[in-house]
């Protein structure tokens, strides 16, 4: 048998032997006073010691009482969760939070500890993406059919799709021999939108013929725009004749026409680990996210089409959809059960075809914000995997942070094969944009360096040159 599937056996019978020993150990302290229970009935039995026999009793039904009390507020107190479901708020927005907790028996719960979980990551660095104001935790004393409400506000500091919830109740008897863990609601979602920068103007022509952007090179004249008249010369076709001038001067005349190209963009966004690292996130890929909705935004105002296309991981994907109620043994299980999957093994890309329309805008915008770093498929491979689905009729606008011969390779191919290929490089360092610019300046692919937050309103300016 390989060594690795002898590791692969030795790590689960070792999982299922951890699980046994912490299942024995939150079992053990009920079992050892059941053993003394029994231990002293059975001495006051034999030697005839009624008092013995009075305190194993009582023991007993004070065992039995607190089991029954310990049950009774676990199943008794109901917690419910006011307000919308799924929330969409822009950056530095507060969601505001409301629990509420019903005793429905007929008798007092003298104490129910009540947590609504957040995920860790967003809350325990130096600069938290969601800061709470208020308490998510709480204890709390419920008499008879009574309802408490436990209120706090949530403020979002970046985008993201984050999960707030559920709530995990914990009660149990008051000598601490009994313990019930339960998941008491559903958890809400909350979608940061990015921030849409408004765009000086926008000059990234597609190689589609006929639209609003001035070209320089003559590939195809519109005849929307006039520029001119000139003599009628061999070869000029008669429908471009300037009948009013040639009669005025009695010589032919040929109109000028301005050749133009469409706006519409395809947005690629490239968010594998490997070419996006850790040390300069979130910021980078914020930016990179930034950026695309803002050219979204001025695209949708212009009523151009746009779409997108990535190998980034929706965050949605990651939602457990099971284990949100029921009873639990162990606190850390409960809260497990119904937290948000850290990983995703999906490697599908996230493509939406270009379109206009305020719809089209919302769909672009809300799938921005969800969009995250991914193991899957490194950017070349989504190129090979996505190319037959990614429109040709608009300019494929790639925003990249690192790009490595295989990246460099596949931009090239596809300008070579026709394409309309431009590239934003987010990076800061002049010099890493040089690096990555040079091969793609030199096979005449446009490029545009996305340093700050601040450039994003004048990256998009140069128009192509044809």
């Amino acid at each position: 048998m390989p060594d690795d599937v002898l590791e692969q056996v030795d790590q689960q019978l070792l999982d299922r032997v951890e699980q046994r020993v912490a299942s024995e150990s939150a079992a053990s302290p009920k079992f050892t006073v059941m053993a003394g229970i029994a231990t002293v009935l059975l001495f006051g039995m034999l030697f005839g010691a009624s008092l013995w026999v009075l305190v194993a009793v009582a023991a007993g039904l004070m065992l039995a009482a607190n089991y029954f009390l310990a049950k009774v507020w676990a199943t008794a107190t109901i917690a419910t969760r006011g307000g919308a479901d799924n929330d969409e708020v822009k950056i530095g927005s507060q969601v505001a939070v409301e629990l509420s907790l019903h005793n429905r028996s007929r008798i007092p719960v003298l104490w129910v500890l009540v947590e609504d979980l957040l995920p860790r990551w967003t809350t325990t660095t130096e600069h938290p993406t969601l800061a709470v104001e208020g308490d998510r935790v709480g204890v709390m004393l419920l008499w008879p059919d009574e309802t408490r409400t436990m209120n706090y506000e949530v403020k979002c500091h970046r985008r993201g799709y984050f999960q707030i919830g559920p709530t995990v109740l914990e009660t149990g008897d008051m000598m601490g021999l009994y313990r019930r863990y339960r998941v008491g609601t559903e958890p809400q979602f909350v979608t940061v939108l990015p921030e849409v920068v408004p765009l000086t103007s926008y000059e990234i022509g597609s190689r589609r013929p006929i639209g609003e952007i001035r070209m320089r090179a003559n590939v195809m004249d519109d005849p929307t725009r006039l520029r001119g008249i000139r003599q009628w010369q061999i070869g000029d076709p008669m429908r471009s004749v300037h009948w009013a001038a040639t009669a005025r001067t009695g010589v032919l005349h040929s109109k000028i026409y301005e050749p133009s190209s469409i706006v519409g963009a395809t947005l690629l966004l490239d968010l594998h680990e490997s070419t996006n690292p850790s040390k300069q996130e979130p910021y980078r890929v914020d930016l990179a996210v930034t950026a695309a909705a803002s050219i979204a935004a001025a695209l949708h105002d212009s009523g151009e089409p746009f779409g997108l296309a990535t190998n980034g991981r929706d965050a949605s994907d990651r939602v457990r959809e099971e284990g949100w109620t029921g009873d639990h043994r162990v606190r850390g299980a409960a809260a497990e059960a119904a937290s948000m999957r850290e990983e995703s093994d999906r490697l599908r890309p996230v493509l939406i075809a270009p379109g206009r329309g305020p719809v089209q805008f919302k769909e672009v915008h809300r799938t921005l914000a969800r969009l995250e770093r991914t193991s899957g498929l490194t950017f070349a491979e989504f190129l090979i995997e996505c190319e037959s689905r990614i429109s040709s009729e608009t300019t494929m606008l790639v925003i990249v942070q690192d790009t490595p011969p295989e990246t460099i390779a596949s931009l090239v191919s596809l300008s070579r094969r026709g394409r309309a290929v431009a590239v934003i490089i987010n990076t800061h360092d002049i010099n890493d944009y040089s690096a990555s610019a040079g091969p793609l300046i030199a096979s005449r692919i446009p490029t545009f360096h996305l340093a700050s937050k601040e450039a994003i309103a004048e990256v998009c300016r140069q128009t192509l040159v044809r």
